[in-house]
């Protein structure tokens, strides 16, 4: 009876200690996170709903709202995956703190890992103070970035949007651009930043006149690169046309890949023969390739029917099928992608340029190559101009349609 009594007083004191816990309760809303840098503090905002026993999460940067993968709380801690990425969020939940890391797989399969922190309800990115400021933004800039020896310049164009000491923007470049950024002017310093579930991305600048000096380029925890600019509303970027090339020679790109069934797949299939094909460079771990997806894939539903097909030529981490499949099924699934998308590689560009050695080199992702209906190849387009860079954006919409529908005519 006295070994049944302690059994009783044991379960007893388990049920009154649970009991007695604090439950934290995950609140749904705007966050404001922090991960740590080399160059300091790298903020941004997501947004957690509750969807059932899981929850949404939306990453805000500017006008985006990325939605993250299915989100979940185990034990103590919130999980917020990024499978596509490779990457994850986890952190404690405090109360109305969380405490934790960002981690993401690199293309080595190394591990680069960060500490984060956030705090709900905060809804400002660098600074709270709505004050006004002391030296003013221009729209554009013809920007100049430096690498670490600063022997190799990359000429850019920076857009920016300013109200009140808010702004938000991007950078052009000749491989596509820095998506959505949004921060402030904090008396004469430009500060702005960016996080995709893959990038982390960190803008310094002070502002003096119609320049800006002594910018910061803070990649990923380590990553530096600097930069200046100097306003100029004429600024621009060379022809994106024109980078990426045929070499002599040559009429057209040949290739044979597989898709996720194994089958080889080539532009002599009868699905693409006598038809406008447009083979769109690309891989699942690119913001900048999904932002194209994002226009694709619903521009192919609405006009596959007239002639023309889409296929992805797919440069992975890995050429390993069971690992790269299925980071494409869930890109395709994500996007409503109906077109092919094949596995043609890795994602080094050097090694991405031996697969189509017709071309002088594959310079960046996105890369999309349009061909005619002989099979010949009319343009290819290196790099990509997304939503986040408003006018730049719509004009590749209009010549994208105005070139197919020349093609489709012909």
């Amino acid at each position: 009876m006295k070994s049944l009594s302690k059994i009783l007083l044991i379960i007893f004191s388990v049920f009154t200690f649970n009991a007695c816990k604090k439950t934290i309760e995950l609140k749904t809303g705007i966050w404001r996170a922090v991960i740590q840098t080399a160059g300091g503090e790298l903020p941004f905002n997501f947004d957690i709903q509750k969807e059932g026993n899981n929850y949404s999460v939306f990453v805000l940067n500017g006008d985006e709202k990325l939605k993250m993968d299915k989100s979940f709380v185990k034990d103590d801690s919130l999980h917020i995956p990024m499978e596509i990425f490779d990457a994850e969020i986890v952190a404690k939940i405090g109360d109305e703190k969380l405490i934790g890391y960002w981690k993401k797989m690199r293309s080595d399969f190394s591990f680069l890992q960060g500490n984060l922190t956030a705090e709900f309800g905060k809804t400002y990115r660098f600074t709270e103070k709505k004050t006004n400021v002391s030296s003013s933004l221009a729209s554009k800039y013809k920007v100049l970035f430096f690498s670490e020896n600063k022997k190799d310049s990359t000429v850019s164009v920076g857009l920016f949007n300013a109200k009140g000491n808010e702004v938000t923007g991007t950078f052009l470049t000749t491989t596509g651009d820095y998506r959505y950024l949004s921060g402030n002017i904090i008396e004469d310093s430009l500060k702005l930043s960016c996080f995709d579930g893959t990038h982390l991305f960190l803008f310094k600048a002070k502002i003096e006149g119609d320049k800006l000096v002594g910018g910061e380029f803070w990649s990923g925890l380590t990553s530096l690169e600097t930069w200046e600019g100097i306003k100029d509303e004429n600024a621009k970027l060379p022809d994106e046309k024109t980078l990426t090339y045929l070499k002599d020679g040559y009429k057209t790109i040949e290739f044979s890949f597989p898709n996720e069934e194994g089958k080889k797949i080539s532009l002599t299939d009868k699905r693409y023969k006598g038809k406008v094909v447009v083979a769109q460079i690309m891989g699942s771990w690119c913001p900048n390739c999904m932002d194209e997806s994002k226009f694709l894939a619903p521009w192919y539903a609405k006009n596959k029917q007239r002639g023309v097909e889409i296929i992805g030529l797919a440069y992975e981490k890995s050429i390993e099928p069971n690992f790269a499949f299925p980071k494409i099924k869930r890109l395709k699934e994500r996007f409503g992608i109906d077109y092919e998308v094949l596995l043609a590689g890795t994602n080094d560009k050097a090694a991405a340029s031996k697969t189509l050695p017709m071309l002088n080199q594959v310079l960046g992702f996105p890369t999309t190559i349009f061909i005619d209906k002989k099979g010949q190849v009319r343009e290819i387009h290196t790099g990509f101009s997304g939503p986040s860079t408003g006018k730049y954006y719509d004009d590749f919409v209009s010549d994208f349609n105005r070139l197919v529908e020349k093609l489709l005519a012909e």
